[in-house]
C-alpha cells in the first residue's frame, strides 16, 4: 500500500478551499450530472488516479449510473451505450487530459461544439481542468480514498 506524502487539506486549507469552491461551481453549473460523472471518471482513468476513480465510480453508481457504462468507459469508442453528447464530451476530455500529445485537435473541438453551446463548452472545459487538477493533487500526494482503506482493511 502506498502511503500518503502529505495531506493537502491540512497542509494548505485555503488553497484546497479555493479548489473546492471551483469544484462546487462545476458540480452545479448546469451540465448533466451523469455527464459530469463520466467525464470525471474518464479523466481519472487516463491519469491513473485510483483515489478519484474510486470516488467517482462510487458517486456515479449512487446517482444511478449503470455498471455496464462504467465498466465500458475505458472503451467508449467501441460502445453504443453512450449518447452523441456524451461521446463528444469524452472525446474532448481525452483531448484535453492528454493535451501534450493531442494539442486539442480541431476534429475533437468541432465534435464538442456540435453538441454543446459555447457556454456549455466552457463549462465542460472547466470541468475537465478541475478533475485533472484533483488527479494531480491525489496522485502527487499519494492520497488513499477512505473507501479504499476500508476495502484494504477487510481484505
Amino acid at each position: 500500500m502506498t502511503m500518503s506524502r502529505i495531506v493537502p487539506y491540512t497542509a494548505a486549507p485555503e488553497a484546497i478551499a479555493a479548489m473546492t469552491a471551483l469544484e462546487n461551481y462545476v458540480k452545479d453549473c448546469g451540465l448533466e450530472h451523469s455527464l459530469i460523472h463520466l467525464v470525471k471518471t474518464r479523466a481519472s482513468q487516463i491519469n491513473g488516479c485510483a483515489f478519484c476513480m474510486f470516488m467517482h465510480t462510487t458517486d456515479a453508481r449512487a446517482a444511478g449510473e449503470s455498471d455496464a457504462r462504467l465498466h465500458l468507459l475505458n472503451a467508449w469508442h467501441e460502445s453504443t451505450l453512450y449518447t452523441p453528447r456524451e461521446r463528444a464530451a469524452l472525446a474532448w476530455t481525452e483531448s484535453l487530459t492528454l493535451i501534450s500529445q493531442t494539442h486539442a485537435p480541431d476534429a475533437d473541438y468541432e465534435l464538442a461544439a456540435s453538441e454543446f453551446t459555447p457556454e456549455e463548452l466552457v463549462k465542460l472545459t472547466l470541468l475537465i481542468g478541475v478533475i485533472n487538477t484533483w488527479n494531480r493533487i491525489s496522485i502527487g500526494f499519494r492520497s488513499v480514498h477512505p473507501g479504499e482503506k476500508k476495502l484494504l482493511a477487510a481484505a
